[in-house]
């Protein structure tokens, strides 16, 4: 008897694609009668919203951490740049709007300043902070990644040097004098590009905003990894000392890869902020970023798709404990952890039947060309 002719990529792929017909069919909930059993509310469409970003940083740290053996301890800084990048847009657009009436945000005013800071100029401007949302996380990324990498910093010292990043930009956000709202940060934002964000039709237009970007970061990240960039990117987490003697740039490789995790994370980040309604320091805790690399491992890491459903899982589970037992969660979350290290060290994509996900690809794992299966070793 023939075994089945599944691969265990387009398994993955064609489950994914089921996920986001849901995501799509919710999406039509609130056109839906109350009261009937098919209404989601606009809460909920937020909740959804607010997940599919979470699931886009999920895909940044298994590019890193599952695909390229990076452990970046710190994706929560460049998430949080590229909301305070947004969050600076949405107050440059509401001056005048605000409780003083000023041009300048209603923090700056409490706090007595009278002029706008120089790195908020240009936020006024759609484009400008468009490109900011990417610049600013990608260039940290990239200064971090080029200087550590070059010198050959890898494995914990990496993720402890990431870590102390994290910690370092939460305390500099936290001050009042920066000029990014200290403890407060950005909030009471009212509009974006001249739709109200109380208004259920710009909730779920930002949510199918976020759905849609998180499609397009998955087909990115797959197409890379299903080339000969992945066999390479796989290569250096198993066996860096060996590319490197190859002859292989493995600095630039790990940087490209970081750099672009980077990228996504401000994308995700900017998506996020209109639809929570602020953007504070606290995103920048290390909590957060430790948060973002058990999504992955619950999840599986080096499969995407373990991924975007451990960033969905934990996601949810944290909004109904905290609202059940909000001091408990912070254990239920350790706990799990260790669970998952203990008994699914391969998260949950690890329960789909060896049948299904294993022998279509070993089997395509041993057709490969001769080339290909050359530059893996």
């Amino acid at each position: 008897m023939k075994s089945m002719p599944h691969d265990q990529t387009k398994l993955y792929g064609w489950i994914f694609a089921a996920l986001v017909l849901v995501g799509v069919l919710l999406g039509l909930g609130p056109f839906m009668p109350k009261g009937s059993a098919l209404h989601v509310s606009d809460f909920t469409i937020t909740l959804l919203g607010k997940y599919s970003c979470y699931a886009m940083v999920a895909l940044a740290v298994d590019l890193c951490w599952g695909f390229t053996g990076i452990l970046s301890l710190g994706q929560g800084v460049f998430f949080a740049l590229g909301a305070y990048a947004m969050g600076m847009h949405l107050m440059r657009s509401m001056a005048g709007q605000g409780v003083y009436g000023s041009v300048l945000p209603d923090f700056m005013v409490f706090l007595d300043w009278q002029t706008l800071p120089w790195y908020w100029q240009g936020f006024d401007q759609a484009w400008f902070a468009f490109i900011m949302v990417l610049a600013v996380p990608g260039g940290l990324a990239f200064v971090l990644g080029y200087l550590s990498f070059r010198s050959r910093v890898k494995g914990v010292y990496f993720s402890i040097i990431s870590q102390a990043l994290t910690y370092l930009m939460m305390t500099l956000f936290f001050q009042n004098d920066l000029g990014f709202g200290g403890n407060n940060g950005l909030t009471d934002f009212k509009t974006i590009f001249g739709f109200s964000l109380k208004d259920p039709e710009t909730k779920l237009a930002l949510y199918f905003l976020s759905l849609a970007a998180l499609v397009l970061t998955w087909i990115l990240l797959r197409t890379l990894i299903q080339g000969r960039l992945g066999l390479v990117l796989k290569a250096i987490r198993d066996g860096e000392q060996r590319l490197r003697f190859c002859g292989y740039p493995v600095a630039a490789y790990k940087t490209f890869v970081f750099v672009l995790a980077a990228l996504i994370c401000g994308a995700a980040g900017a998506l996020y902020v209109p639809q929570v309604g602020i953007i504070n320091p606290s995103e920048m805790a290390p909590a957060q970023s430790i948060e973002m690399v058990v999504w992955v491992a619950l999840g599986g890491r080096g499969t995407l798709l373990g991924a975007v459903l451990g960033a969905f899982i934990v996601s949810a589970l944290k909004s109904w404990l905290t609202e059940i037992f909000p001091d408990l969660w912070l254990f239920f979350l350790g706990l799990t952890f260790i669970a998952v290290t203990l008994f699914l060290p391969k998260g949950l994509m690890s329960l789909i039947p060896q049948r299904l996900n294993g022998q279509g690809l070993r089997s395509l794992l041993r057709r490969r060309p001769p080339m290909e299966s050359h530059h893996a070793r």
